[in-house]
């Protein structure tokens, strides 16, 4: 049995719009299931290099899933069609509401 899919929401703390999309993502809880990991950019100086000022970014996957690279789902603010499909595709959808 494949394991719950993930999200990797990359930000950081003192980030408006990645707050906005953590909460903007919880809606889509009482449709989808899915583990939500959070990873602050300024905490890894390659990842800082990486993503500069373009977060929030939601990524598909685990952060170790992520370290071939990902193509990412959104930035800024939640694609909720994209993350839709996403979850949809990858066989998270509740079955009970």
């Amino acid at each position: 049995m494949a394991g719950m899919p993930a999200l990797t929401l990359y930000g950081r703390a003192y980030c408006h719009l990645c707050e906005d999309m953590k909460v903007a993502l919880e809606p889509l809880r009482r449709d989808f299931s899915f583990a939500l990991h959070e990873v602050d950019v300024d905490a890894d100086a390659g990842l800082e290099d990486r993503f500069g000022e373009l977060v929030p970014v939601l990524m598909p996957g685990t952060p170790a899933d992520l370290q071939g690279g990902a193509v990412e789902l959104c930035h800024y603010f939640l694609d909720e069609a994209a993350v839709r499909v996403w979850l949809a595709a990858h066989g998270s959808a509740r079955t009970t509401r």
